[in-house]
């Protein structure tokens, strides 16, 4: 099934389960965020996470590659997947050069996104990217790292719940420092052409 088909599916399933609320959560939380692409900033830091397939990942992992980092969580119906899916797109039109760059998925619902429920999800997007996941206190850190907002809404009477959070994709470089950031509706031609621009591609 192509990726596009794959990311539909995505969001028309999580958008019958979790309704309006998780939409509007989001976007009230992109709203606080003003995306630009700026000079050196203190963003990012140290990080001792857990991906898709159990292993421990430290951001000394990356040293050498540019990282593309989200923030966001598997039960997102709308802003999430869109936003992988332009990351994916943009890595694709990146070519040969893609190899310099690791698209990365930090989960701000740990409760929920387990190693195995991040690797289910994120093969709708290509086998690239990497999930990370951890303990609250964990995602809490890097997320301040980051200076990514995000809150755990009040379960409904299901028991199921919205996890409001910023909307924002950040370009770190080879040595894991701050170079831009941006949000989905650059597109992946502008994405691409962006992040080509920066790693010399």
């Amino acid at each position: 099934m192509p990726r596009s088909a794959l990311v539909a599916l995505i969001i028309f399933v999580t958008g019958i389960a979790a309704g309006s609320l998780w939409y509007v959560g989001d976007r009230i939380a992109s709203d606080r965020v003003s995306v630009t692409s700026i000079g050196h900033a203190r963003v990012g830091g140290p990080f001792s996470l857990t991906d898709q397939f159990g292993h421990t990942r430290t951001d000394k992992d990356f040293i050498g590659h540019y990282m593309l980092v989200y923030f966001g969580y598997t039960n997102c119906p709308d802003v999430c997947p869109t936003t992988l899916s332009v990351m994916a797109d943009a890595m694709e039109k990146l070519g040969g050069a893609a190899h310099q760059v690791v698209p990365i998925f930090i989960t701000v619902d740990p409760a929920r996104d387990t190693p195995r429920v991040l690797k289910s999800y994120l093969a709708a997007f290509g086998p690239e990217f990497v999930g990370l996941t951890g303990s609250p206190s964990s995602i809490a850190a890097v997320a301040k790292e980051y200076h990514v907002y995000y809150r755990v809404q009040k379960p409904t009477t299901s028991g199921s719940y919205a996890v409001n959070h910023s909307n924002v994709i950040y370009l770190m470089g080879p040595e894991g420092k701050f170079i831009a950031n941006y949000d989905e509706t650059l597109g992946p031609d502008k994405l691409a052409a962006a992040i080509a621009r920066h790693i010399g591609a």
